[in-house]
């Protein structure tokens, strides 16, 4: 809620004016974006907000260019209302994974539909002028071809969103000793691509994109309370609240990966601990695990696929174990378990409706799912599991790229920045808007 400056007698009331009339806009185009309501009448009925407010909250949408009228609407008996139509193409939305071996890069209307998108394997280890300057090139080839397939040359960017694999100070946009990347710690990322591209930039975990992905697009579609599980090359989780993105106070919220899943030393995580769950149980260490194996000669089966290859992955230890090589079925049944082991903790914390288990590992089979859903289920309270869904990633690869899109779309229409642009008569998208902070006093 913005802070109106004026006399200290009438400072309550006149902020929460500004709150309610926020507040009533955002709920009004959040009606319409939905598709929930589609007519003045049925947003009146949808939102309790009474006639005159509705008029004028459509007018003010239409008149800074989200709204427009379409056709006449069924009749209730008079005069048939005007449908009303979410400007969806007004812009677009520059969205962006970066992950441990590639990136996926799209471009998407205002409702987070992918108009175009590029996916190609890139090391992040490269550091982050390679990388972002690489994901820059993308954009622009996108960001040309959808302007020439929609016929407008002038199609504006109101926003970029970014998911990259490690923590992520939300505030500042910037990496925070991220273990898989180096050269990243620090790097202003937000500040980096908002002076490239003359837009709002949001920066966040991938893990946590991912999580709101699902939630508007995939099979938490409708959800409140879920938990989104990545098993890769590394292990995170994202955690959807009363169905909100939570993040925690700097951001590092579901950063399931790095707690503590032995007490064993003997290997040494990436973030310098040791006995930790990606350690064990990551996409990493079951390739670490698998060569070794190989190199042992405890797997027929991987040995061979080193001896043609030079190298052993996940993917090739969920090949053997579904052509039934042993080792290969032990190591992802420990990896299994030990996932469980901390999740049926987290479900029995948190008691969410739906488990999502998303990432490259967890689409190589089922043996890996199955005993992780065993595992919490045998380990979590049986009242916190009666309803529990865990269920595989509907949006599979994308749902990053999907969540960092709608990241920024659900900032962008944030109630207070929604707010600055209709009170000063700006077109929304308008860089020198809503680029403002929203921490920022309205005056």
């Amino acid at each position: 809620m913005g802070w109106v400056q004026g006399p200290q007698s009438g400072q309550t009331t006149t902020t929460m004016a500004v709150g309610d009339h926020a507040d009533s806009l955002a709920t009004v185009l959040d009606l319409v974006r939905s598709g929930t309501a589609r007519t003045r009448p049925e947003i009146g009925r949808r939102s309790g907000l009474g006639r005159t407010v509705v008029t004028q909250r459509v007018n003010q949408l239409t008149a800074c260019g989200l709204l427009e009228e379409g056709a006449l609407g069924p009749s209730s008996g008079g005069r048939a209302p005007r449908e009303l139509r979410f400007r969806a193409r007004a812009g677009v939305i520059l969205a962006a994974e970066l992950g441990a071996t590639g990136i996926s890069v799209g471009v998407t209307d205002l409702t987070g539909t992918v108009l175009a998108e590029h996916t190609e394997e890139v090391d992040i280890a490269t550091g982050p002028d390679t990388v972002l300057g690489r994901v820059e090139e993308v954009f622009d080839e996108l960001l040309d071809r959808v302007r020439t397939e929609l016929a407008d040359p002038g199609l504006t960017v109101w926003g970029v969103g970014i998911g990259l694999p490690g923590p992520v100070e939300f505030a500042t946009g910037r990496p925070s000793a991220p273990p898989i990347m180096p050269g990243w710690d620090g790097y202003p990322v937000r500040d980096r691509l908002a002076r490239r591209y003359d837009t709002p930039v949001w920066v966040d975990n991938e893990v946590n994109t991912m999580a709101l992905g699902e939630l508007r697009a995939g099979s938490a579609k409708g959800q409140r309370d879920i938990l989104y599980v990545k098993i890769g090359t590394g292990i995170g989780a994202g955690l959807v609240s009363g169905g909100t993105l939570h993040r925690g106070s700097q951001g590092c919220a579901g950063d399931i990966g790095h707690a503590a899943a032995s007490d064993e030393d003997d290997v040494v995580c990436r973030c310098g601990n040791t006995g930790c769950l990606e350690a064990y149980a990551g996409g990493a260490a079951l390739a670490r695990d698998g060569l070794a194996a190989a190199k042992e000669g405890r797997s027929r089966f991987l040995a061979d696929v080193l001896a043609s290859t030079g190298t052993v992955t996940a993917a090739d230890i969920s090949r053997a174990a579904q052509s039934g090589d042993r080792t290969s079925v032990e190591l992802l049944t420990r990896a299994g378990r030990l996932i469980g082991n901390l999740l049926a903790t987290l479900v029995s914390f948190y008691n969410p409706a739906l488990v999502i288990i998303g990432g490259g590992v967890s689409r190589a089979g089922d043996l890996l799912l199955a005993t992780v859903r065993e595992t919490v289920y045998r380990r979590s309270l049986p009242l916190a599991t009666r309803e529990l869904r865990i269920t595989r990633s509907a949006l599979s690869n994308r749902a990053g790229l999907v969540g960092a899109a709608f990241m920024a779309i659900d900032e962008l229409f944030a109630p207070e920045r929604l707010t600055r642009w209709v009170d000063r008569g700006c077109p929304a998208g308008d860089p020198a808007l809503v680029a403002v902070p929203l921490r920022e006093p309205v005056l």
